[in-house]
Order: C-alpha cells, then structure tokens, then sequence
C-alpha cells in the first residue's frame, strides 16, 4: 500500500486561515457526492429513470401529482439517509470552532453538514428531511403519521410537502441575507465542491472578491470560478479541507 501524500497548500492560505477573524465557506453537491449522495440528476435511476428533476422539483407538478412527488422525495430522503459525513464535513465543523465567525453556506439539502457538527448553517436550498405546509408555508415539526401520502398539516389540513426549493421558487427567508452578509464581510472565503454555476450562489465568490478577501476553491475540476479565485486547489474536498486545518493547525485539527 503506497503512503498518501499531503497535498501542498500555499503558506499564503495557511497563514491567511490562521489570521483571519471572519471565514465563509459556500458548498455544493461535490461535497455530498464524496459521502455517496447522488447528484440531483444522477438520482433518476430505477422507476424515476423516465422523469426529469424538472418535472417533478416544481410547485406545478405538486399540484398536479402531490402522490408522485412526495414518493420521489421519500425515495431521495431514503438515499441521502444511507449516507454518512465525510473528512470534508467534519474538517469544515472543526473550522468554525476554530474562527471566531465562520459562516457555512450550502447548496445541499442533506443535512450532513450539521451531523458533522457545523452550527452556523446557511442552508441555501432548504433540507429535504424537513416538512413544511404547502398552503401556509410555514415549517411543521412533531406531526403524526396517519399513513396519508403526502401526509397532512395538524392545523390546517393541507398538503405537507419537503422543505427544499423547488424550480421557480424563492430561497428560504433570510438565507440570502446571511449568505451575502458572510461574503460582503468576511477575508477568506472558501469555495468547495460547487460547480459555480447555480445562481444566485455562483455570485457569491464574486462578492467576496469585491471586498478584498481571498477567494479559495477547492474542486477536482475547473469550474467558471476557477480564472477569478485567488487561489484554487484541485482535488476533492475530503482530501483538501483536512490537509488544509492541517497546515494551519497540526495533526491535532485532524478528526
């Protein structure tokens, strides 16, 4: 068995995470992918093979098949619930309790960042393990199973849906705040596993950029961030995260 090898992080990463007093991090499904989740779309396997996300990821679809959606993410959840946080998750927990503002922005839906042990959670796109109330949009917690499907609110009897943002939606209230808040105001900001493409995440970088922080991606692959950022290091997350705390801090950041 060959010995890995610590990848080679720039002293100017090193001692900029060391120094600064805001981080913000922002992820995306690369993250989650390392732990075994499939990719929204890489998800249409078996009897959803002949759906598009499209098609079923909208409040129209819903309203039209509320059975059929709730089954396709009851499946998704069913996925996502195999998986376990990986390296990358736990290095980013063990950041924010080493910065004293750290904020974490994810695209992910799968709640593994906070199973890592990440607090101060930016969930961009909701989290599929939550339940809201489709006609009063508000989030329900505690409900009983009556075995209906999709099951219904305790108060007003409607529609339970997922808490996750549909095509045509807006972001959950307040996430668009915190998130440009941690990138307008922090001095590094780490881009991780995203392909930097998704609006209106992708801008995010760019706002970090635009008040003097140091941009570092972090993917196996070139994205449309990578000829702006500051830096960029190339491998998956589950490598390059630890390897960084552990430049920054020694062998006892590692988990």
């Amino acid at each position: 068995m060959s010995a890995s090898i610590t990848p080679d992080i720039p002293l100017e990463i090193v001692e900029k995470l060391r120094s600064a007093r805001r981080v913000a991090a922002l992820t995306g499904a690369g993250v989650s992918a390392e732990s075994g989740v499939p990719t929204f779309r890489d998800a249409q396997t078996g009897l959803w093979e002949r759906y598009s996300p499209e098609e079923l990821a909208t409040p129209e679809a819903f309203r039209r098949d509320p059975k059929l959606v709730w089954e396709w993410y009851a499946w998704r959840r069913e996925l996502v619930s195999r998986a376990e946080p990986n390296p990358g998750h736990y290095a980013l927990a063990e950041l924010e309790r080493r910065v004293p503002e750290f904020t974490l922005i994810t695209q992910n839906v799968d709640g593994l960042h906070r199973r890592a042990g990440s607090r101060n959670v930016v969930e961009y796109h909701g989290n599929i393990h939550r339940t809201r109330c489709f006609g009063e949009d508000r989030i329900v917690e505690g409900r009983e199973d009556a075995g209906e499907v999709p099951p219904r609110c305790p108060d007003c009897g409607g529609l339970l849906r997922p808490d996750v943002v549909w095509f045509g939606e807006m972001l959950p209230p307040g996430a668009v705040e915190r998130a440009l808040e941690a990138a307008e105001s922090c001095e590094l900001f780490l881009s991780v596993g995203t392909s930097a493409l998704v609006q209106p995440a992708a801008s995010l970088p760019y706002v970090a950029l635009d008040g003097g922080a140091m941009v570092v991606e972090i993917n196996p692959e070139r994205t449309p961030l990578s000829g702006s950022a500051t830096y960029t290091l190339r491998g998956p997350s589950g490598e390059m995260l630890p390897a960084l705390l552990e430049a920054a801090w020694g062998q006892e950041s590692r988990r």
